[in-house]
């Protein structure tokens, strides 16, 4: 509930498969919309230098950070709300029948702040 307006989310993860149990181009993908609401909002975590997301051994499930040691994870209720209020702030319409997609990376700074540091347990 935000401001007595529901909200639902989904987390997924996608990778390319290498074979031998080896993956590359890792993603976390938070799809955050309102109840009833046409638009979607699709909040996109890739992979690279200095960008961490689940790969099976270092970052468990929903967790994504950087090797400074900050990270968020994305199945707490409390991250979900910090990325929403980020992308309202930043002019998404809840309404907008068009899915908007964000680099999660854009705003990662901003939640962190917002939610502190924490260690991907």
């Amino acid at each position: 509930m935000v401001e007595g307006e529901n909200f639902l989310w989904a987390l997924s993860h996608a990778h390319r498969a290498l074979g031998n149990g080896r993956y590359e181009d890792c993603c976390e993908t938070l799809v955050i919309r309102q109840f009833k609401a046409r638009g979607r909002l699709r909040i996109v975590f890739q992979a690279g230098s200095d960008r961490l997301v689940p790969d099976g051994y270092l970052m468990p499930s929903g967790a994504v950070g950087t090797e400074l040691g900050r990270s968020l994870n994305l199945h707490e209720p409390g991250t979900v709300r910090a990325l929403l209020d980020a992308a309202l702030k930043r002019g998404w319409r809840t309404d907008d029948p068009v899915t908007e997609e964000i680099d999660g990376w854009s705003i990662f700074d901003e939640v962190v702040q917002y939610r502190g540091a924490t260690s991907p347990d």
